[in-house]
């Protein structure tokens, strides 16, 4: 029996077994049984293979956003209205069949991002499955597009791909401490109270693994899923927009069901309608801060900003323009609003926010 057979009968047997507490050991050994032979269905073939065309964008730029989505639903017309690449967009299915790398959103924003089609089946290596979720995982920020006019099926079927190959969106890393050891057993505690997750069962889990000696301490109530993720230790957690997009085509009532779903924002590529928005929630999810710098005696230079991560010092100003001026740095001045007043001299630890301008004077 094949890798893809087996996994399709624990799938069945997890379906039809029922949720109980008499059942959760069985339950939480089948999953860990699936986690297993997912890992290994994702790992590279040894067999040589012929040099084809790539897939992949070399990661640039100052954030990475993948936009995933099934065929059709108008990643390549999104792309090409927010970004300065030039997508081939028509009116049938697998239009685009490589990863099309946007080098620059309109707006004087600057993250990378790139498109790919996926279809069902993907995390088994259908339709280049496998390459499209290689670039999702290097990510910072996915946006899957849905197309409006088919509800929640599309949503529903790439999270459970994304999923099954350790993708876990809008999500944070289970806070649980876990560290194999040489010997001395299994230690086991927690600071919570756990209704999911008993000491047995991560007995369990572990030899499933052939893990025999652990040091395992639960500072959350977690589920068995989350203590495989921890495991297993390839997982990948990122935020996720779900864009829906041909919302010309419903009706006011689903276009407002649609925008208040968590984490949704309706669009319409078609008409050019609610583009903004989306722009301004995706520079939220990626958590950037758009610096612009100021000449002695000039006016500050609005068409060129400095991006970096939120919660980025003067320091880290100093380092992006270049790797000697921290050294060479007497004081800043800076105008926005991380000051008390404008503009305010400050030193290399002060911390910069989102459209503040710096002056920085040199020893």
């Amino acid at each position: 029996m094949g890798i893809l057979e087996k996994i399709s009968a624990i799938e069945k047997e997890i379906a039809r077994t029922q949720k109980n507490k008499a059942m959760e050991y069985h339950l939480g050994l089948l999953k860990a049984k699936l986690a297993k032979y997912r890992a290994q269905l994702l790992e590279p073939s040894k067999s040589a293979a012929g040099k084809g065309e790539g897939f992949d964008v070399m990661k640039s730029g100052d954030a990475r956003v993948a936009l995933i989505g099934f065929p059709s639903v108008g990643k390549s017309t999104f792309l090409s209205l927010m970004t300065s690449t030039a997508s081939e967009a028509t009116s049938y299915e697998f239009t685009t069949l490589t990863c099309i790398p946007g080098d620059r959103v309109q707006g004087g924003q600057h993250p990378t991002s790139g498109s790919a089609r996926i279809i069902e089946g993907a995390s088994q290596g259908k339709g280049r499955g496998r390459q499209v979720i290689a670039v999702a995982r290097t990510s910072d920020v996915v946006i899957t597009m849905l197309d409006a006019t088919k509800g929640e099926v599309q949503r529903g079927l790439l999270e459970r791909e994304l999923e099954t190959v350790g993708i876990r969106l809008n999500k944070r890393k289970p806070n649980i401490y876990f560290k194999p050891k040489k010997g001395g057993g299994i230690s086991f505690n927690s600071t919570v109270p756990l209704t999911q997750c008993s000491e047995k069962l991560v007995q369990l889990i572990l030899h499933e693994y052939k893990m025999f000696n652990a040091e395992v301490l639960f500072r959350e109530d977690c589920t068995p899923d989350d203590f495989i993720d921890v495991i297993v230790g390839n997982r990948v957690y990122m935020p996720c927009l779900y864009v829906y997009n041909k919302i010309d085509q419903i009706s006011m009532e689903e276009v407002d069901r649609l925008a208040r779903q968590p984490h949704g924002v309706v669009i319409s590529c078609g008409m050019k309608l609610n583009l903004d928005f989306l722009l301004e929630t995706l520079w939220e999810y990626l958590a950037l801060t758009c610096i612009f710098t100021k000449k002695r005696g000039q006016r500050p230079d609005f068409g060129d900003a400095i991006i970096l991560r939120s919660g980025a010092s003067v320091e880290h100003v100093c380092h992006r323009i270049h790797r000697t001026l921290a050294s060479q740095f007497k004081y800043a001045l800076v105008w926005g609003t991380s000051t008390k007043y404008s503009p305010q001299r400050v030193g290399l630890s002060h911390m910069m926010e989102h459209e503040d301008v710096i002056q920085i004077v040199k020893k």
